[in-house]
């Protein structure tokens, strides 16, 4: 379980290692180094998801390790509260970036001719809290859109007990 804390408030985390072992190790060796904290929810779309794990309060991108093979072969779905890793057009180039799905996005799931973006956790505490991050108001900066007016931060992300 992993607990994140943010200026609109905390929500919690359990992550599916059985079904997403690389990505799940990945997650972890972010939330473990610190790596999170003092990121930006840099991407909110109301109605789709909330995107962060990326870039500082100034629009800078942290520098990530490497990208991760892509596990969204793995037979979970994108539903709403679930945690998926974000990546370009390159099926295997997932880093540091993941998004929490805000309604069930069945068009990002494994599928025949779309490989889909790796399901690897869900919010099982604080869903209201990224429900708030999804209603803040949105504008174009740092050669990005749907960027939050007022920056939400991560101030922090930490194993917890489950």
């Amino acid at each position: 379980m992993i607990r994140f804390e943010t200026t609109k408030g905390g929500f919690t985390v359990e992550l599916f290692d059985g079904e997403a072992p690389q990505t799940t190790a990945n997650f972890l060796r972010y939330v473990q180094e610190g790596f999170f904290d003092g990121t930006i929810f840099h991407r909110v779309i109301p109605g789709f998801m909330i995107q962060g794990g990326g870039f500082t309060e100034d629009m800078r991108q942290k520098r990530p390790y490497a990208p991760i093979e892509n596990e969204a072969g793995n037979g979970l779905k994108n539903l709403r509260g679930t945690l998926s890793m974000a990546r370009t057009n390159d099926i295997n180039s997932a880093t540091s970036q993941f998004f929490v799905n805000l309604e069930d996005n069945a068009f990002l799931d494994h599928q025949k001719g779309n490989f889909g973006y790796a399901v690897f956790g869900r919010v099982t505490e604080g869903m209201e809290v990224i429900d708030a991050i999804a209603a803040v108001e949105t504008g174009r900066r740092g050669g990005h859109d749907d960027v939050p007016v007022s920056a939400v931060r991560i101030t922090s992300a930490r194993v917890v007990a489950a």
